[in-house]
């Protein structure tokens, strides 16, 4: 079925044109590593030192004799790799196109040691900006400061008094605003939080700043929305920053109507250089005319629009992840669903005939089993098995729901550096019992669930090499904590690979064309300056990508 639909999205997008460069490349003299087969457990990894690339498609892989001997090769262009290491081009399987760009234009308060040093940079940062501007910023983490709360106005009304300040926590599932933003909003003590949300309180009833979820619209909805240029400029810079990453494919998790227009533009102006796997926001209001209208898919792959987004609860560190039980660390909250269990049902129920795959954003226990339980519902109803359904970061399941996923044909869609970062605060709102079914790599892939690996950036940087570390050896960057946290459930840097690879390729329905260097498929590649295979699991996060590789197109070299 999925192949069937792959062919109609390619008969229904024909206008937009092919980018890719009618040549035949030799790449030679490199030190190769691919998964090959099916995906999933069956996956072997292969070397190579030498690849034949046909009109942007791998023609051939192996040794250069045994490619090259076969058949009389016309080469346009010969390329000596110097024995640099290459692997198959990554696919962040969960980033946020839009916003990282964004974020590269906005205040970055990601490495902020405490409010005070997030003010201080926040206010260096305003004074590179116009006077009447709002001031935006991201990347803010309570949970990284030695007092361990959430931040108050106050604190932003000391150096803006009147301009309006808007700070988006690291998970970007809650905001920090000054009294002038709070103001422009209408938020006062007699503003009741809407549901799914949470609007902060002090004890005199006066709201503190920080909105958590549904309520952060509030303020959102009175911030000018980025211009159409600005958004482009934002785009374009996302795609450098990935490209000089290795990363050759994004799945775009919650994309709006103008987003997909402007990724078309790209396209058909052959400036979209990183594949776009995007997922249609479920809040779009322009949801059932997107269904309706059909998939998209560039004959070159350039961009694919066949899935939906959906949020069912926020995040554990704002504690708005939704939980079977009480949070350990604040026993009278169990988080907050975003979207309602009867609204779930109504969208699983509009997605799914369209033949779009469904990606359902569940952080929690209780979000992760209302997720799983709707699509049981709904194959019994409507079916839709086949549509390769996926939950988006399935970080904490409940024990009894894992072997779910297997049932249900369910991929799990996970980012491993949410467990290095979260391994400081997990246990505190979790309590250590509830750890049983958390950050569960191993535990997927050993049932045989596919997992898709990516990094949720700008949540988490998006360096890829710092997830396949994360992965491996389930430490941080100064590999801490020692032999690794919660180590049982590590996987092996050939999985982990997969997971960013192969298997990402699968959660998109593309994996006969993308995610592995085999022939037939597109010539998506990078090359490094180190050999991961051949290195201290401890160092796997410093690789530097040298080049990378789009359809045998370099479209970066260091």
């Amino acid at each position: 079925m999925l192949k069937k639909l792959i062919l109609a999205c390619s008969a229904l997008s024909l206008l937009l044109p092919h980018t890719v460069t009618a040549e035949t490349i030799l790449f030679h003299n490199m030190n190769g590593y691919t998964l090959t087969g099916e995906p999933g457990s069956d996956a072997q990894l292969r070397r190579f030192d030498a690849v034949i690339v046909v009109d942007g498609k791998v023609a051939a892989v192996g040794s250069k004799k045994n490619v090259t001997e076969n058949r009389s090769w016309q080469f346009d262009q010969t390329v000596d790799l110097n024995s640099k290491t290459v692997l198959p081009g990554i696919i962040d399987a969960h980033g946020h196109v839009l916003g990282l760009g964004l974020g590269l234009l906005e205040a970055d308060l990601r490495v902020a040691e405490s409010e005070r040093d997030a003010v201080q940079t926040v206010t260096a940062f305003a004074a590179n900006q116009a006077q009447s501007d709002w001031i935006i910023g991201r990347g803010w983490n309570q949970e990284n400061w030695p007092s361990k709360r959430f931040p108050t106005r106050q604190s932003l009304d000391e150096s803006f008094a009147n301009q309006p300040v808007w700070l988006t926590r690291v998970d970007g599932h809650a905001g920090w605003a000054n009294s002038a933003a709070l103001k422009l909003a209408g938020i006062t003590k007699d503003t009741v939080s809407p549901d799914g949300g949470d609007i902060i309180k002090d004890a005199n009833g006066e709201p503190t700043g920080v909105l958590i979820d549904n309520a952060m619209k509030l303020l959102e909805d009175v911030i000018p929305a980025p211009s159409i240029e600005r958004q482009q400029q934002a785009l374009q810079l996302a795609f450098q920053h990935l490209l000089e990453r290795g990363i050759t494919g994004v799945h775009d998790a919650g994309v709006d109507a103008t987003n997909i227009q402007l990724y078309q533009n790209f396209a058909q102006q052959q400036q979209l250089p990183v594949r776009i796997y995007a997922m249609i926001g479920a809040n779009e209001p322009r949801l059932p005319e997107l269904l309706a209208a059909g998939p998209i898919l560039t004959p070159d792959e350039s961009l694919t629009v066949r899935s939906v987004k959906i949020y069912a609860d926020g995040a554990l560190g704002s504690r708005g992840a939704a939980l079977l039980e009480p949070y350990h660390d604040e026993p009278g909250q169990r988080g907050l669903l975003v979207t309602a269990p009867e609204q779930l049902h109504e969208l699983y129920q509009l997605i799914i005939p369209h033949g779009f795959q469904i990606n359902t954003h569940a952080i929690g226990d209780r979000a992760n089993r209302i997720a799983l339980d709707e699509f049981a519902r709904s194959y019994q109803s409507i079916g839709g098995r086949n549509l390769r359904h996926r939950i988006e970061h399935a970080q904490v399941v409940h024990p009894d729901d894992i072997p779910r996923f297997k049932e249900l044909n369910i991929i799990a869609s996970m980012q491993p550096t949410h467990a290095t970062s979260d391994k400081n605060m997990a246990e505190d709102r979790l309590g250590k019992e509830r750890m049983e079914g958390a950050y569960a790599w191993q535990t997927f892939l050993e049932q045989g669930t596919i997992v898709a690996a990516g990094s949720d950036f700008p949540v988490e940087l998006a360096n890829p090499f710092f997830g396949l570390h994360a992965a491996v050896t389930r430490q941080d960057r100064d590999n801490q904590p020692a032999g690794g946290w919660y180590a049982h459930e590590a996987v092996t840097l050939e999985q982990a690979l997969r997971t960013f690879t192969l298997d990402a390729a699968y959660a998109s329905g593309q994996e006969q064309t993308l995610g592995s260097i085999e022939p037939g498929k597109w010539a998506d590649f990078i090359v490094l300056d180190q050999d991961p295979f051949a290195q201290e699991p401890s160092k796997l996060w410093q690789p530097t990508v040298l080049a990378t590789y789009v359809a045998g197109e370099a479209k970066f070299e260091r």
